[in-house]
Parts: structure tokens; C-alpha cells; sequence
């Protein structure tokens, strides 16, 4: 465990020691206040709900910029045969690059409760919504980043790291949405519906927080971080 909390913090600190984590924090709240209130005031009606439509979405961009450098870099520097000649385990770096990525975020989302302020202030929200929907963001960006961390494993371009991320995580999204549900045959949509991370996202941000999606989006988690260790492995 000290093992791991080491790596975290190396990586965790890493994301501070230049400006490019107040840069990302600094657009990432810009975009999503000013797309939120855009249409807050046009509803007229003191609701969370299409801020909580966005985020998966602005997670589609900004999780894959988090992820892209955590293995690529440390492939393209060669600090990555450095790491490995240390006590460390794959598993206790995986695990420590995760939480390094994951905290980042949770603080990026944290943020973002100034919304939640404002929007109190200015009626009487369902503080079920919010709770939900802040659950939900938490669960689906753990599962975005584990997708991005494994594909950043892969290789040692930040660029193509992102890009396939993107692809990756836009894939996962929309598996179970209906216009992809309709376009495949009758036997394999309930799996595509199982499998799609937004269909479990939009019951959760609703406000109806099922044990079932708090598995599934555990599981997702727990094998790409177990393809990731492999894949380290492998590397070896």
C-alpha cells in the first residue's frame, strides 16, 4: 500500500508542477458553466439535470487529456524501465497512476459544486438530482479513465494515446443508446444495452442510484485496470 501511495503521489503532484492542470481545471469549469447556465435561464427552472447531460460529454475530451500522458510519457522519456527496476509491483503502479488520475478528476468535479450554489440560490433544486448526479459523474469518469489509462499502456504517442481514447470511450458511451440498439439484431441489444456506460449514467444522474450500476461501473473499472497490469506485463 505505501508502495502505491508513493507512485500516487509522484503522479498526483506531477499534474501541478505545471500549468497545464490550472489550464485544464480552468476550461473545464469555463465550458461546462457557460454551456449550463446558456440554457439554465432559457428553462427557467432551478434544475441541475442538463448540466449533469454534459458532463459525460465534456468527460469524453477532458479524461482522455488527464489519461494520455500517465504511460506514454513515461514510455517516450524512457522513465518507464526506471520505474520498473523499482520495489514496486505492476498492480501497485496501475493502481497508483489510477488514483493519481481519479483524485485529479474528483477535484475537477468538486469545482464544479459552485454550480450547485448558485443554482440553490437561485431556487430549490432536488438535492436527490444533485447527489445522483454527482455520484454518477464520479462513477463514469473512474470508467473513462480506466479506459484511457489502458490505452495510453499501449503506446508511446500522447497523441494517438488521446485520440484513440476518445474513440474508445465514445464507443463504450453509445453502445446502449437507442438509435445503436436499433440498428442491431433483436438477440445481441440486450448486451449492447448492458454494455453501453451512458444507459447506466442517465438512470443514476436521475437521481435513482442502483447497486446494480455501481457494479457494473466497478467491474468496467476493475478489468480495464486488470487489462492495464497486463499489459505492463507484457511490456516487461
Amino acid at each position: 500500500m505505501s508502495r502505491t501511495l508513493a507512485v500516487f503521489k509522484r503522479e498526483f503532484a506531477s499534474y501541478f508542477n505545471s500549468p497545464i492542470a490550472y489550464i485544464y481545471m480552468t476550461v473545464f469549469l469555463g465550458l461546462a458553466g457557460w454551456l449550463f447556465f446558456k440554457g439554465f435561464f432559457l428553462v427557467g427552472e432551478a434544475s441541475m439535470r442538463s448540466f449533469f447531460g454534459l458532463l459525460p460529454w465534456l468527460f469524453l475530451f477532458f479524461v482522455p487529456a488527464i489519461t494520455m500522458r500517465l504511460w506514454a510519457e513515461e514510455k517516450k522519456v524512457g522513465t518507464m524501465e526506471l520505474l520498473m527496476t523499482f520495489p514496486v509491483t505492476d498492480t501497485e503502479a496501475v493502481m497508483g497512476k489510477f488514483l493519481a488520475s481519479f483524485a485529479f478528476l474528483l477535484v475537477s468535479i468538486g469545482l464544479s459544486l459552485v454550480l450547485a450554489i448558485v443554482v440553490a440560490a437561485l431556487g430549490n433544486p432536488d438535492p436527490g438530482e444533485i447527489f445522483g448526479g454527482y455520484v454518477g459523474a464520479i462513477l463514469i469518469g473512474a470508467a473513462f479513465l480506466s479506459i484511457g489509462l489502458f490505452i495510453s499502456s499501449l503506446t508511446e504517442n500522447q497523441i494517438v494515446a488521446f485520440i484513440v481514447s476518445v474513440v474508445a470511450i465514445f464507443v463504450f458511451f453509445i453502445l446502449g443508446d437507442d438509435f445503436v440498439l436499433m440498428g442491431v439484431p433483436n438477440w445481441i441489444a440486450p448486451v449492447f444495452s448492458f454494455l453501453g456506460l451512458g444507459a447506466h449514467y442517465d438512470s443514476i444522474s436521475r437521481g435513482v442510484i442502483d447497486t446494480r450500476d455501481i457494479i457494473y461501473y466497478l467491474s468496467v473499472v476493475g478489468f480495464f485496470l486488470y487489462l492495464n497490469v497486463k499489459s505492463i506485463q507484457l511490456k516487461r
